[in-house]
Parts: structure tokens; C-alpha cells; sequence
């Protein structure tokens, strides 16, 4: 197989063609996980107590996600790591699938069972109605403003 038949130019690794957009995810991955922790630090949840930070985390996450993709996949053209740049790694990072399943864990080991199964069920519902809310507003505001 060619360079040509590979879309990456001639004599460049696949990791070499690709490592500024990895140090991108990896920055704007930092910077969401970073703002992430701020939002746990300035509201944190008591033990046993409904994690409400990381479920709005996580909403406004998919919201900002929503909103975004619309606007570079849609409406304009960006730069070509403004998407794993903010879309991967500021956004990855800040909302946060792996903190939710522990959440749901602690719920369930504290005896909230109720509370536990609601925030796990909550959780994708909420999260799936803000990116469709959001991308849904976004584009009629476009529409509406390219009108």
C-alpha cells in the first residue's frame, strides 16, 4: 500500500501524523478535568447524598457539546483541532462517565438504593435531552439569523 493510499504524506508514521492532534486532546483534556474538580471543590456532594455537580456537570457537558458541534460541523469552519481539542479534551474531560459510575456504586453501598437506580437512570436521559435541546436552539437560531 502507497502513502497515497493511505491519506497521510510520504514517509510520516500514522502516530507522527497524528501527534498534534493527541497533544491537543491531551491539553484540552487537562483543562475540562481541571474545571471539572473545581466544580466538585467549590460544590461538593455529602456522602450518600444525590450527586446533583456531577449530574449537571455532565448536563451542561452535552449541552456545550451540542451547541458546538452544530457551530463547526454546521455553521462554519475551524480549525482542524479545534474539534479534539475542545470537542474531545476540554469536553471528555470535563464531563465524566467514570466518576458517575462510582457515584452510582457509593449510592448503592450506602443503602440508596432508590436514590442510586434514579441517578442512573436520570443521569443519560438528562444528559441525551440537553445535547438534542441544545442542538435543536442552535440551529434555529441560525436559521433564524441567516433569514
Amino acid at each position: 500500500m502507497s502513502a497515497a493510499d493511505t491519506g497521510r504524506p510520504r514517509g510520516r508514521s500514522p502516530v507522527r501524523a497524528q501527534g498534534t492532534v493527541v497533544a491537543a486532546v491531551a491539553v484540552g483534556g487537562g483543562a475540562g478535568a481541571a474545571v471539572r474538580y473545581a466544580a466538585v471543590v467549590w460544590w461538593p456532594t455529602p456522602a450518600g447524598s444525590f450527586p446533583w455537580t456531577i449530574l449537571w456537570v455532565n448536563v451542561l457537558g452535552c449541552a456545550v457539546i451540542g451547541v458546538f458541534m452544530v457551530l463547526v460541523a454546521e455553521a462554519r469552519t475551524a480549525h482542524r483541532l479545534l474539534r479534539p481539542f475542545f470537542g474531545t479534551g476540554v469536553l471528555g474531560g470535563f464531563t465524566t462517565f467514570s466518576t458517575y459510575a462510582v457515584d452510582v456504586r457509593g449510592l448503592f453501598e450506602a443503602g440508596r438504593h432508590g436514590t442510586a437506580l434514579l441517578y442512573l437512570a436520570a443521569t443519560p436521559v438528562v444528559a441525551l435531552a440537553a445535547v438534542w435541546a441544545a442542538t435543536a436552539v442552535t440551529r434555529r437560531a441560525l436559521t433564524r439569523r441567516q433569514s
